[in-house]
C-alpha cells in the first residue's frame, strides 16, 4: 500500500513510520506545520508544533529511509482548532482540542489530501488498534492501558477508520522507546508532548483572558447568593476546586467546586461536591466509528469522558439525533463540550459532544 506517515517529531510517530516501511508499504513522511510562526505556539519539546519538532521528524525520516515533506496546515488548524477552542469556551463549554485536531486536521484534512494524491491511508503513532470484521475495519483500545488513545480517536468516522493505520497499538510505550533506540532514532528518549500545543505558557486561563478579555462577574452559590467575583467565567471549569478566591466556608465546612458556567450572565455557580454528581448524559453530533447503533435500541456498554478516565458501565441509546447514556454509578465534574465515548468492551462504538447532564 501507499501510505502517508504523519510524523510529529516524536518517538511514537517515528517508530510507526519505520514499522510501516518495514512491512513493505510505500511510505512518505509528512510533518504538519500548524502555525505560520511555530514559536508563537510552543517552544521546546512540550508540544507538537515547534521548529525543533520538524527537524526531529526530518532526521527520523532520513534514518528510516523515506521521503519527507512538510505540509502547511496552519490555516486549517487555526480555523478548525484554535478558533473553535475560543468559541467553545466563550459559550461556557469545555472543549478538547486534541480530539478536534484528530478529527479536522490529522485525519479529515490529511487523509482527504492523501487519498486525492493516490495514497491508501495515513499512518500515525497513536496507541490504538484496528481489526477487520464483516463490517470493515473497527477501532479498538491499545494493549497498553496507560497509553491507550482510542478516546481521542473516537471522532473518526467509519470511512476515516478504514484509512487509518496504527502500528503501535499492540506495543507498550517502553518497548517502543527501546525499538527506537535499536533503529538509531535520535528521538528514542524524547519526552512526550503534553498540555495544549498552542498555549505557550501552559496556562489556559491566562491565554483565554488575553484573547477574550477580562469581564468581571459574580461567583454565586446554588441559591444565587454572591460569594465573590471573577474576571471571566470562561477561565473556570466544571469540577474546579482551587483558585476560586472564596473564603466563606460552606455550612458543612466542605470545599466548594464549580458546578456550572453561565456565559449569558457571566456567572460562575459553585457548590458542594455532591452537586457535581452526574447520572444521565445527553450528547449531540454523534460520530460512529463503525456501524451506527439501531435507533431507539438500548445497548449496554461503557462510557468514557476523559482521555485517561475510568470507563463507566452504562446503557446508551440513539434517537437518530442525540445519544443518551445512563450511568450505573455517578461520575463527577462533567462539563458541556466534553466528548463522551461509547465502548462495547474494548471496541470504540463512537463519540458525541456532551450537551447536558443531570
Amino acid at each position: 500500500m501507499k501510505l502517508i506517515a504523519a510524523m510529529s517529531g516524536g518517538v511514537d510517530s517515528a517508530v510507526a513510520a519505520a514499522r510501516a516501511k518495514e512491512a513493505g508499504h510505500d511510505v512518505i513522511g509528512v510533518h504538519l506545520a500548524l502555525s505560520k510562526n511555530p514559536q508563537k505556539y510552543r517552544s521546546g519539546a512540550r508540544g507538537c508544533c515547534t521548529v525543533e519538532d520538524s527537524h526531529d521528524a526530518r532526521r527520523a525520516a532520513d534514518v528510516i529511509g523515506i521521503p519527507f515533506y512538510i505540509w502547511d496546515m496552519s490555516d486549517e488548524f487555526h480555523s478548525n482548532v484554535v478558533e473553535n477552542f475560543l468559541a467553545e469556551y466563550a459559550r461556557g463549554n469545555t472543549p478538547n482540542p486534541c480530539l478536534r485536531c484528530n478529527e479536522k486536521i490529522k485525519f479529515e484534512a490529511v487523509l482527504d489530501r492523501a487519498q486525492a494524491m493516490g495514497f491508501d491511508g495515513v499512518v500515525t503513532g497513536h496507541y490504538a488498534q484496528t481489526r477487520e470484521s464483516k463490517d470493515g475495519k473497527l477501532l479498538y483500545r491499545a494493549v497498553d492501558p496507560a497509553k491507550d488513545q482510542s478516546y481521542v480517536l473516537a471522532v473518526l468516522n467509519r470511512d476515516q477508520v478504514q484509512g487509518a493505520y496504527f502500528p503501535l497499538g499492540d506495543t507498550v510505550k517502553d518497548d517502543v522507546r527501546l525499538e527506537a533506540d535499536r533503529r538509531g532514532l535520535s528521538v528514542a528518549n524524547k519526552p512526550d508532548s503534553h498540555d495544549i500545543c498552542f498555549v505557550p505558557s501552559g496556562n489556559n486561563a491566562s491565554w483565554l483572558r488575553e484573547r477574550l478579555g477580562s469581564t468581571a462577574g459574580d461567583i454565586v452559590d446554588e441559591s444565587g447568593n454572591k460569594l465573590g467575583e471573577h474576571q471571566g467565567a470562561y477561565t473556570y471549569t466544571v469540577g474546579q476546586r482551587k483558585g476560586l478566591g472564596i473564603t466563606t466556608p460552606t455550612a458543612s465546612g466542605e470545599p466548594r467546586y464549580v458546578l456550572r458556567i453561565e456565559p449569558v450572565t457571566n456567572t460562575v455557580v459553585v457548590g458542594e461536591h455532591n452537586s457535581l454528581a452526574v447520572h444521565d448524559v445527553t450528547g449531540e453530533r454523534p460520530i460512529w466509528c463503525g456501524p451506527a447503533p439501531e435507533i431507539a435500541h438500548s445497548y449496554e456498554g461503557f462510557l468514557q469522558v476523559r482521555a485517561h478516565g475510568q470507563p463507566l458501565h452504562c446503557t446508551y441509546s440513539w434517537d437518530g439525533t442525540e445519544v443518551k447514556a445512563q450511568l450505573l454509578d455517578p461520575l463527577f465534574g462533567l462539563a458541556a463540550g466534553q466528548a463522551m465515548v461509547m465502548y462495547d468492551g474494548d471496541r470504540v462504538v463512537g463519540s458525541a459532544t456532551v450537551k447536558s447532564t443531570s
